[in-house]
């Protein structure tokens, strides 16, 4: 069975979607769906592993200035394609330290954003556009294998995880796993960077607020994702009311997907 952390060592949570299994029997192919974290540190050995896969399509789904100040490192197989789930990054993934400690002096703040974050996700018009982009984007890729990622590969990477596992037939629970991965492949990093942070700020309440904040905005949390699913539920239905009704897929074309991507 192939690994499902790829090989990436100037990457962080690079993953491959394949070996879960659907509930009718049949499982995700590996090495066809790769979610992941930002491409722009990516070494010339990390682009060689990305191309022998091979990855053909690359689909960035940060924001415009994201996207400017740390452009993809594209692998030569790939095809590039910016998809902005939001105009501009919600998600405090790459803002500073100090445009984030201001909005982060209140505990539970982080926690608030971020549960902020997913509801939107599912509501606003770039997000909708990124999405149906998104799968058609899979549709049309009939060799080799599409990666997605944000900038930490967490959030809106997640959302689109979600809804691609949903309309090939995972089961929720399945789902739920996989994105909740996120904080055990990322730990060593994002704690070890919360720690540097703490050793650097003054020793304060205030300091153990800003901690736990920015640790509830590097992480994931079951809430952030069920926030997004209920908003969901709530218009929809459920997701796959939400897949076919607000974005747009029609029946053969999830038979599509599943023909394509599983086995």
């Amino acid at each position: 069975m192939p690994n499902r952390l790829l090989d990436i060592n100037s990457g962080h949570n690079f993953r491959d979607l394949g070996g879960y299994q659907t509930v009718d029997g049949r499982t995700v192919k590996w090495r066809q769906l790769l979610r992941t974290g930002s491409l722009a540190e990516l070494t010339d050995a990390n682009l060689t592993t990305l191309a022998s896969i091979p990855v053909t399509q690359d689909i960035d789904l940060r924001g415009q200035a994201e996207v400017r100040q740390m452009p993809d490192r594209v692998p030569q197989t790939a095809t590039y394609y910016h998809l902005p789930v939001f105009d501009e990054d919600e998600t405090d993934a790459s803002h500073s330290n100090e445009e984030i400690a201001k909005r982060m002096q209140e505990e539970g703040n982080g926690r608030r954003r971020m549960l902020k974050v997913y509801s939107r996700m599912v509501t606003i018009p770039s997000a909708k556009r990124a999405f149906q982009q998104l799968f058609a984007r899979l549709l049309a890729n009939q060799s080799g294998a599409t990666l997605f990622h944000c900038t930490a590969g967490k959030d809106r990477t997640g959302m689109a995880a979600f809804l691609i596992l949903s309309a090939l037939g995972v089961p929720r629970e399945t789902i739920l796993d996989d994105y909740l991965l996120t904080n055990s492949v990322t730990e060593d990093f994002r704690e070890n960077w919360l720690a540097q942070m703490k050793k650097e700020l003054p020793q304060t309440p205030a300091t153990e607020i800003l901690i736990n904040n920015r640790r509830d905005l590097a992480s994931v949390h079951a809430a952030y994702l069920n926030t997004a699913i209920t908003a969901i539920d709530n218009q929809y239905g459920d997701v796959q009311h939400y897949l076919t009704d607000y974005l747009g897929l029609s029946d053969e074309q999830l038979r599509q997907l599943r023909d394509r991507y599983l086995e």
